[in-house]
């Protein structure tokens, strides 16, 4: 029996949606790094109950680290984006959680600039407050392993029939993705990284497309983020907003799966790379469900697109990038955008430490205003 609703939560179901197609879906996924994060920095000491976590969020993560705060008897404050809406705003306030909104601002690039800067604001105002860094730290990769775990049962590690494993999910921080690729590649090599990006995220070089729409919450990125392990991904899909929604409504009409935007990104992905290998078995992440999506995505179903008829654009390099959709072998290079387009030769898997800072046990708290590699 589950002590606390967050345990619960943050507890993946798999389902199969045809005999290589695999949905792990999640009610809340970060949850899960949420929870195992703030277990470890209870646990090595740096930091004790009733302290206050502090980090930036567009929503989700700031709902997890509220339920981790509230099931260990720690106080969250969160500087949260324009997107934070009505519904998270109520919870978050029965649950005992500070936030601050951002004014709104029609530039999503400079929303989430705004925000960290606020952040070092109240860590000068406020030392003793410990930054939990989601987009930096890796400890947010250790509430994975049990997930991981739970898909090597399903799968045997190896897609169930010996011909490897595929796992696709959006890259926002690397703590998903890359933690679940990390576990999984400990018992069989014999897995693929897939990620999921919008276009305009820098992450992994893709700032100069614009999409006319929006920044796909949750999976793009104005900022550097220290945990992505690029050296981790075999491929790349960069999928517009038109097509992420496209693949939103036919996963809720084909197989009655209701998830939010990235989760659709990550479809059609998975479809796509499903029909090129079909010997392989490939998992997709469903990071959230869609509640947070009716209006922009779920009450235009009639403007989706078939997925049949859409492709990816086969792209050698980030000059050749173009909307609505787009794929390019990443080869598991090493460095992020500032790296030529041409990818490193493949590293072997679990020789690559996450670029993340967590401080040793031991050290309390950070130095006033200490930054990450915003």
């Amino acid at each position: 029996m589950d002590q606390h609703i967050a345990e619960a939560i943050g507890r993946p179901d798999l389902i199969r949606l045809d005999d290589r197609l695999v949905c792990l879906r999640f009610e809340t996924m970060k949850v899960v790094s949420a929870l195992a994060a703030v277990r470890h920095l209870l646990d090595t000491g740096a930091v004790r109950r009733g302290d206050t976590l502090l980090d930036s969020s567009s929503g989700i993560y700031a709902y997890a680290l509220a339920l981790a705060c509230h099931r260990h008897g720690m106080r969250c404050h969160i500087v949260g984006s324009t997107t934070v809406d009505a519904t998270l705003r109520a919870q978050l306030a029965v649950l005992g959680a500070t936030l601050e909104r951002m004014e709104p601002c029609e530039d999503l690039k400079l929303d989430q600039k705004r925000r960290v800067e606020r952040i070092h604001e109240i860590l000068a105002e406020h030392p003793e407050y410990h930054w939990m860094r989601q987009y930096h730290d890796d400890i947010h990769y250790l509430g994975y392993r049990a997930v991981a775990e739970r898909i090597r049962r399903s799968t045997d590690g190896r897609g169930g029939g010996g011909g490897g494993l595929t796992l696709v999910g959006g890259v926002g921080s690397g703590a998903s993705t890359g933690a679940l690729a990390r576990y999984l590649r400990e018992d069989s090599a014999d897995v693929e990284l897939v990620g999921v990006q919008p276009f305009g995220s820098v992450t992994f070089g893709s700032e100069h497309v614009a999409d006319p729409e929006i920044i796909i919450a949750g999976i793009g990125s104005s900022i550097p983020f220290g945990n992505v392990d690029h050296a981790s991904y075999d491929t790349l899909h960069w999928i517009s907003f038109d097509a992420a929604l496209a693949g939103s409504v036919d996963l809720l009409r084909r197989h009655a799966v209701f998830a939010g935007l990235s989760t659709g990104a990550g479809y059609l992905a998975a479809r796509w790379e499903r029909s090129r290998a079909p010997e392989r078995t490939v998992v997709f992440i469903a990071a959230d469900t869609g509640h947070r999506y009716v209006d922009s995505v779920y009450a235009r179903h009639h403007e989706a697109a078939a997925v049949a008829s859409l492709t990816p654009r086969q792209v050698t390099n980030r000059a050749e990038l173009a909307l609505p959709w787009s794929r390019m072998r990443w080869n598991r290079a090493s460095r992020g955008p500032d790296r030529a387009s041409a990818p490193d030769p493949p590293q072997v898997p679990g020789t690559h430490r996450p670029t993340g800072t967590h401080r040793p046990t031991g050290s309390r708290r950070p130095p006033a205003g200490r930054a990450g590699p915003e």
